[in-house]
C-alpha cells in the first residue's frame, strides 16, 4: 500500500501543482487549499489515468478521504 501512496501523492503534487504536498488516509479537499470542485474533476481523471482504472460515480461521490480512495484502488489491486 505504501508504493501505491507514493504514486497518489505524487498525482495530487502534479494535479495541484505543488511539490510540498504531503497526504495520509485522513486527507480531505479542506487540506488542500486549491481543492475545489473542478480540481477534484481533474484528480479523479489523474488517478485514473495513473492507475489504469476507472472509478464509479457512486465510489466519487462516496469518497470522504485519502484513504477511501486509496481503499478502492488497492481493491482493483493496480
Amino acid at each position: 500500500m505504501g508504493n501505491v501512496m507514493n504514486r497518489l501523492e505524487n498525482v495530487f503534487r502534479d494535479v495541484f501543482d505543488d511539490d510540498r504536498i504531503v497526504i495520509s488516509e485522513n486527507t480531505t479537499a479542506a487540506d488542500i487549499e486549491d481543492w475545489d470542485s473542478l480540481e477534484h474533476i481533474n484528480l479523479i481523471a489523474a488517478v485514473e489515468k495513473e492507475f489504469g482504472m476507472r472509478f464509479t460515480m457512486k465510489e466519487v461521490s462516496g469518497m470522504k478521504n485519502v484513504g477511501e480512495m486509496l481503499d478502492i484502488i488497492c481493491e482493483r489491486g493496480k
